[in-house]
């Protein structure tokens, strides 16, 4: 016998009224188990409408979303919307109750028939999410950051086979959101929790999932690992969506040596190497932007610009000329 899908989406589809179509659209795809996958794609690509239907906050119109082989149920068949196996986590907290403990608000979660062993619980998965120290504070006291641990220790604690995260670290700082990535990380590695998340931001599905969805006008355009997909996308869609790359025309690629064959080439930032030496072209810089220990200079060529990355801040000044080469380009 075939092993059942862990958690299955067969033909769905699910669209919204409207002068613009919406939704998703005949998607068919398999999340395997003790994983994370990332759905991505631009605003309104569908991908807050898939998770719902994973979870079972909508009904598709048409298609199945099936759960180690069984149908979920809809808001229409369930008095509680959501499958119980799974919980589902926003960028909002308004489900945290502000003015009660951060300990009250995760060990609630959990009956008191065993006393003992909700007070382990609790304080395991407040270890996990690094927030032990807060739990007698006032939610309401709470960080941003903060507010979105305790709602993920509280979607945890009752041990779901299934974690759905949508857009979680919204309202994280820059400085709080790697620790948090990584603490997921470290609790799907320990507890084989598999993880579905929506998110907007290249660098957080790169460095967490293991398993990337690209979401277009409701279709899936490709999927695959974060490191394939962003070094060989199969779409022009795809790379912008994962990289801040240059978009170059056939007539714009012959500036930096290329010929294609092809209506548009891309070109990453770190696919460049800047040399005074090359004389292949020579490119003015106009503007250079501070990243910390790294620049990106915009060069310009007749006309033509090109984002580039330079690791030796200092070296190169508005108005010096450079020259360059090409390591990498991809066409579409």
């Amino acid at each position: 016998m075939a092993d059942v899908p862990f958690l299955q989406a067969n033909s769905v589809s699910r669209s919204y009224g409207g002068a613009e179509a919406s939704g998703v659209k005949g998607i068919d795809l398999e999340i395997e188990p003790g994983k994370i996958t990332a759905i991505i794609g631009e605003s309104g690509s569908g991908k807050s409408t898939l998770l719902r239907l994973l979870y079972g906050l909508l009904s598709p119109d048409n298609g199945t979303v099936s759960f180690k082989g069984e149908r979920i149920w809809g808001p229409e068949e369930k008095l509680i919307p959501g499958h119980d196996a799974m919980k589902m986590v926003t960028q909002h907290t308004d489900d945290l109750n502000l003015f009660a403990r951060v300990w009250d608000n995760v060990s609630g979660m959990l009956p008191s028939t065993n006393v003992k062993l909700k007070e382990e619980k609790t304080e395991q998965v407040l270890t996990q999410l690094n927030i032990m120290q807060l739990a007698y504070k006032r939610v309401a006291d709470l960080s941003g950051g903060e507010k979105q641990r305790v709602a993920i220790a509280r979607a945890i604690i009752t041990r779901p086979e299934v974690l759905l995260l949508d857009e979680p670290f919204n309202q994280v700082d820059t400085s709080f959101r790697e620790g948090l990535q990584h603490d997921i990380r470290q609790i799907v590695k320990e507890t084989g929790l598999t993880v579905v998340m929506v998110s907007h931001d290249p660098a957080e599905v790169l460095s967490m999932a293991d398993e990337l969805i690209v979401l277009k006008q409701g279709g899936i355009v490709e999927h695959g690992h974060p490191k394939t997909l962003y070094q060989t996308p199969l779409n022009l869609y795809t790379a912008e969506l994962l990289t801040n790359c240059n978009v170059l025309t056939v007539e714009e690629a012959k500036a930096c040596g290329i010929n294609a064959d092809k209506e548009f080439v891309v070109i990453y930032p770190e696919w460049i190497r800047l040399n005074n030496i090359l004389k292949t072209s020579i490119w003015t810089v106009k503007q250079v932007l501070f990243k910390g220990f790294y620049e990106d200079l915009i060069l310009e060529n007749n006309g033509t610009m090109l984002r580039v990355v330079n690791d030796e801040s200092g070296k190169y000044a508005e108005g010096d000329t450079v020259g360059l080469k090409i390591k990498k380009w991809l066409e579409y």
